[in-house]
């Protein structure tokens, strides 16, 4: 990746929608060889898609809450069927493997506190070898953002 893939990167976390007309003018390139740069990037895995953000609260998930685990053995069969199983349930936005005390992160969205104690009770005790659960809910975003820096 040179600097015009960069710049190419960076304008369409800005802004998905972008034409290539308007992209190629926005990283100084004429449109085919912008056009090209970008299926490149598709291509190789560098570009994994496209989505729209949608406001949470709008549509009537006001509530974030993150919630660490700790499994109670690391055997890769335990592993494996807790990450198939979280896999598997939708209000999991994001888990990530953690280093240190807890095991994954998770981040879900919920419309009520009643939702999220039935969530928890269905969905997450109802996976075998979890040691403890952790919650924390988010009462406000400081900084919330889809561009890193490329």
């Amino acid at each position: 990746m040179d600097i015009k893939d960069r710049q190419i990167i960076r304008e369409l976390q800005k802004d998905g929608r972008l034409s290539n007309q308007d992209l190629a003018e926005r990283v100084n390139l004429s449109p085919s060889p912008c056009l090209r740069r970008l299926r490149n990037l598709e291509a190789e895995g560098v570009i994994t898609g496209y989505t729209a953000l949608v406001d949470q609260k709008a549509c009537g998930l006001p509530i974030t809450v993150f919630i660490r685990i700790r499994l109670e053995r690391h055997s890769d069969e335990g592993v494996r069927i807790f990450e198939q199983q979280i896999g598997r349930i939708e209000e999991v936005l994001d888990c990530y493997l953690l280093a240190g005390g807890d095991d994954y992160l998770l981040r879900v969205l919920t419309h009520s506190l009643e939702a999220y104690e039935d969530f928890i009770r269905r969905r997450i005790h109802a996976i075998p070898g979890i040691a403890s659960i952790d919650s924390s809910f988010a009462y406000g975003v400081v900084k919330q953002t889809r561009v890193f820096p490329v």
